[in-house]
């Protein structure tokens, strides 16, 4: 497919690990819809300067390096680069011919070119423009670069401009790609910067969000990335970079060197202060794992290559089952408002609503051990949960007594029926899918996944998923199984974590979990109800190992501690993000 040129396009680990839940406050933190302010629209968040120091001076290897900032922002890496070249003793009368930078917002580009003129670089060189259509140009004439060092806008589709994302689009598919409507800015960004980098010993280094590492909708490029770099290091850090936001972000360094693949290693810092210290030729000291030229997440090379092989070996084994194969997992209820359609006792009574009610469990905090009773609900009325859902049936206003009736006047004087999901029904009071689950599934994790077994009668909100059982096993056996270190460890690298700690599992994903069924049956499942609820989970799981993993599958001793490991080492790795204050 051939890129059209810009001007012809439009626009330490314990054994009892004390049973924690996340608070209502942490469960809906990365549900909240935040008005977007100029920043967010434009996805600017500056680069701090131990970064932009670090990425140039990694890159610029060579006094004739040609070198391209895509987004400039105020100029923190296009000085950091000028600083470089000062410092490298590269700095000479041919400037002009090597240093770009590209920078959509007039005012920005005039602070950059502020910042940068004394170092001699012309005005010319920082091009007022979108980068998508500087790069749709740079195709058209065969122009690489040898450096390319940037940190990408985080713009989600909704406020991408339609002008920019349509350039971008053709961009990605021309590289093979497939956008949707998932597809953030930074992904055309890093896809458009690579094509633009010089096959012959180009670097690219850039600041992207750790989504790259585990989200969905960057697997399509993970394995473009494995394709089109002979060598990756992931810089991560402990504490998050950017005051103000839950955005974990990492520093993707790619190397071409004429499609002589080598591998990809992950080093991990505390700070991006510590970048200060950390010299390049310490890379070396970071074992390289073979490059995966798949869709799988990237988060398996926090892991050794014998931690990497394992998991790659139990993949192919015929023994295991997916989690698909014995559960449907589906979302929770969407109500459209949890605080009008969801009640306690006590608003019920001062409501004196007495019909069309229906047990529901709303926070995983109100799921303790691995079965969900109707003395588990009981208690849950007694401490005043909101555990009831509005449930009333379609058509039937007209037969609706006077108590709902002025119910739902009310949320109408409280525009409650303006809201999306409300007005988008045919009646805005009715909410949809309210059937009865087997069983529950954890959607936002803490510590570890379960699923525990629904014996109240109860549904549960989208907060929570919903499991039916797809075969003739005892759905006890099965919610137990899934206690066991390598379901365990595949959970961390196939859920997406966030900056808080939180690891989320959609459905889909938690339909390809492996789960061992070989001997459950033999299993105490109340041993292991009680271990869950005194939060000895070490112990449960070396109960389960032993039955299911090794006696089960056969594993050996040193393949079963290492799955434990595998899943410590991530876990950790994840909820300490959690404590992390700037």
């Amino acid at each position: 497919m051939v890129i059209h040129p810009a001007n012809s396009l439009t626009g330490g680990l314990g054994r009892d690990w004390p049973s924690q839940q996340p608070t209502h406050r942490e469960e809906m933190r990365f549900m909240l819809k935040i008005p977007a302010t100029t920043q967010k629209l434009r996805g600017g968040y500056y680069t701090p300067e131990p970064i932009a120091t670090f990425l140039a001076d990694w890159a610029i290897q060579a006094p004739d390096t040609t070198i391209l900032e895509p987004s400039c922002g105020d100029g923190n890496i296009l000085e950091a680069a000028l600083n470089t070249l000062s410092r490298k003793g590269f700095l000479h009368n041919k400037l002009n011919e090597i240093l770009f930078g590209v920078e959509i917002d007039a005012l920005e580009a005039d602070k950059t070119f502020f910042r940068v003129s004394k170092h001699g670089l012309a005005r010319k060189n920082i091009i007022v423009g979108d980068f998508f259509a500087y790069c749709a140009d740079c195709i058209s004439e065969n122009r690489k670069f040898n450096a390319i060092i940037g940190n990408p806008p985080f713009i989600r589709y909704q406020h991408f401009q339609e002008e920019q994302r349509t350039i971008a689009f053709e961009i990605m598919r021309h590289a093979g790609l497939k956008p949707s409507r998932l597809t953030n800015a930074w992904v055309p960004f890093l896809v458009a910067s690579t094509l633009l980098l010089s096959e012959h010993g180009g670097r690219i280094g850039m600041v992207i969000p750790a989504e790259l590492l585990q989200v969905n909708y960057a697997a399509e490029l993970r394995r473009f990335l494995s394709n089109h770099y002979s060598k990756v290091t992931l810089l991560t850090f402990k504490k998050l970079v950017f005051q103000g936001i839950q955005q974990e972000v990492v520093l993707f360094l790619g190397e071409k060197s004429d499609n002589n693949h080598t591998g990809i290693r992950v080093i991990e810092l505390d700070t991006v202060e510590d970048l200060i210290q950390h010299q390049h030729t310490d890379f070396s000291l970071h074992e390289l794992r073979r490059m995966d030229h798949s869709k799988d997440k990237w988060v398996q090379y926090f892991l050794n290559q014998k931690e990497i092989d394992l998991l790659r070996t139990l993949r192919t084994n015929k023994q295991i089952h997916v989690t698909g194969d014995l559960i449907d997992v589906d979302v929770g209820i969407v109500t459209g408002l949890n605080d009008f359609f969801i009640l306690s006792d006590e608003q019920l009574d001062q409501l004196k609503i007495t019909e069309f009610t229906h047990p529901i469990v709303t926070r995983s905090a109100h799921l303790q051990g691995l079965r969900f009773t109707e003395e588990d609900f009981t208690r849950n009325r007694l401490q005043q949960f909101s555990c009831w859902l509005l449930n009333i049936p379609r058509n039937t206003f007209s037969k609706l007594s006077e108590t709902i009736h002025s119910y739902i006047a009310f949320g109408e004087s409280m525009g409650y029926n303006t809201g999306y999901k409300c007005r988008i029904r045919e009646e805005w009071y009715v909410v949809p899918s309210v059937w009865i689950p087997d069983a529950f599934m954890l959607r936002q994790i803490h510590q570890y996944p379960k699923i525990i077994l629904n014996k109240s009668g109860s549904t549960s909100t989208d907060t929570i998923h919903r499991v039916r059982m797809r075969t003739q096993h005892a759905p006890e056996q099965l919610t137990t199984a899934f206690i066991n270190s390598m379901t365990f460890a595949f959970t961390e690298i196939t859920g997406r974590s966030y900056g808080g700690g939180v690891l989320e599992l959609e459905p889909n994903e938690a339909e390809v979990l492996p789960i061992s069924i070989q001997g459950m049956q033999a299993i105490d499942l109340e041993k292991i109800h009680q271990l869950m609820l005194s939060g000895k989970i070490q112990d449960a799981l070396d109960y389960n190992d032993k039955i299911l993993l090794s006696d089960g599958l056969g594993l050996s001793k040193n393949e079963v501690s290492s799955l434990r490991t595998i899943w410590l080492k991530l876990c950790y790795r994840r909820i300490n993000r959690k404590h992390v204050k700037k």
